[in-house]
């Protein structure tokens, strides 16, 4: 195998167009630390639980259906939840009791292939007041940010705030998940967006997770200084979590061998496109976990305590990954094989996943009450031996 690796120098008109910044960039280079990530506190909405491995039960209740093409899924502290349809812009309120709402439209929204309104997130608290989003535009892909008001019932957007811009954008490969870290920082995942290139490029935001501060400002402490790369060598990472150790862990789309499971660690290099999989090459970081593409095809990602759970399109089920302490081996199984079609987002409320299908986005076979909003509650693990 051939080790492709980054120029050691970037061009300072590159860096300061990608990361936002008005001042001038210092040339990206290693930092020989990693950064100390510290570890989440509990939510109402994310149990304690860090020592016992879960799985779902088995049991379903169908919360919401005829969905168009749903994305992502952010329950609110207050009850309601929201929901971003790619191919419209639209932003639907689940209420409490049930039913939907639209809440608003994010403007300049381009479906094109993958890309349109994909992950949204809001900042930790009681009483979030921002919405962010990752949209797909005429340009590029980008992250907004906009005023949330209301109250369950009547929440509605503002006017879109660009947080940060310039992410490559294609008709496939756009990345799109969104999350606030235990660190309050945003952190993005981005595609290649078909540029096999662009992910071994410290000088394009693409084939990378990204991180910034809430404001689209980088960190001081990002691996990179001036630059806004957490990670690279990503060929189209989807969902991202952190378990009770800390440990972030992230989902990726492969190409025709191996999607994968990954321990994300600030400036490390995951390989693409020189590595697809598990490549035992010290030159990358290789997966803890793997799967041929037709059982996995991995978009969302949540955490519960230490147990991952990854929600599968082309695989049509639920993975569930149970860590040691934070960290590799995994065991992993799965669950609602070809039960509910194409899965895009999972994501925790309380002792419950809710799970989000995608069959309506033009490569799924719909029924007559697709897309619908699923709950599973969680029980304890019955049989996390890895399989012999």
């Amino acid at each position: 195998m051939s080790v492709s690796r980054p120029a050691a120098a970037l061009a300072v008109a590159a860096a300061l167009a990608l990361a936002g910044c008005s001042a001038p960039a210092p040339t990206p280079t290693r930092t020989p630390t990693a950064t100390a990530v510290p570890v989440p506190r509990p939510t109402a909405t994310s149990p304690v639980v860090a020592a016992i491995p879960w799985q779902p039960s088995g049991q379903t209740t169908v919360l919401e259906t005829g969905l168009d093409a749903p994305w992502s899924v952010v329950p609110l502290p207050s009850g309601s939840a929201l929901i971003s349809l790619r191919d419209d812009g639209r932003v639907l309120e689940r209420l409490p009791q049930g039913g939907t709402r639209e809440a608003g439209t994010v403007p300049g929204v381009e479906h094109t292939g993958e890309g349109g309104l994909l992950g949204l997130a809001v900042p930790a608290g009681s009483s979030p007041s921002l919405l962010y989003a990752y949209e797909t535009t005429a340009d590029d892909n980008r992250v907004v940010r906009m005023s949330l008001t209301g109250v369950p019932g009547s929440y509605a957007l503002g006017a879109p705030e660009p947080v940060l811009t310039g992410i490559p954008r294609a008709s496939n490969h756009d990345g799109g998940r969104i999350a606030f870290g235990p660190d309050g920082m945003l952190y993005i995942t981005a595609g290649d967006a078909s540029e096999r290139s662009n992910a071994q490029d410290l000088a394009s935001l693409g084939g990378k997770i990204l991180r910034v501060t809430p404001e689209g400002k980088v960190p001081a402490d990002n691996p990179f200084p001036g630059s806004p790369v957490w990670s690279y060598g990503h060929r189209n990472p989807q969902g991202i979590g952190w378990d009770s150790h800390g440990t972030m862990w992230a989902s990726e789309f492969g190409q025709d061998t191996w999607d994968e499971l990954n321990i994300i660690e600030p400036g490390a290099n995951y390989g693409w496109p020189e590595a697809e999989g598990i490549a035992k090459d010290p030159a990358y970081r290789d997966p803890v976990a793997q799967w041929p593409t037709d059982e996995a095809s991995p978009s969302g990602l949540a955490v519960v305590g230490d147990t991952v759970f990854l929600a599968a399109l082309r695989g049509q089920r639920l993975w569930t990954a149970w860590s040691t302490g934070g960290a590799a081996p995994v065991t992993v199984r799965p669950f609602f094989v070809d039960a509910f079609g194409r899965l895009r987002d999972v994501v925790s409320r309380g002792d419950r996943l809710w799970l989000l299908t995608n069959n309506t986005d033009g490569r799924g076979d719909p029924g007559p009450d697709d897309d619908r909003l699923i709950e599973a509650p969680l029980v304890p693990a019955q049989d996390t031996r890895t399989p012999g």
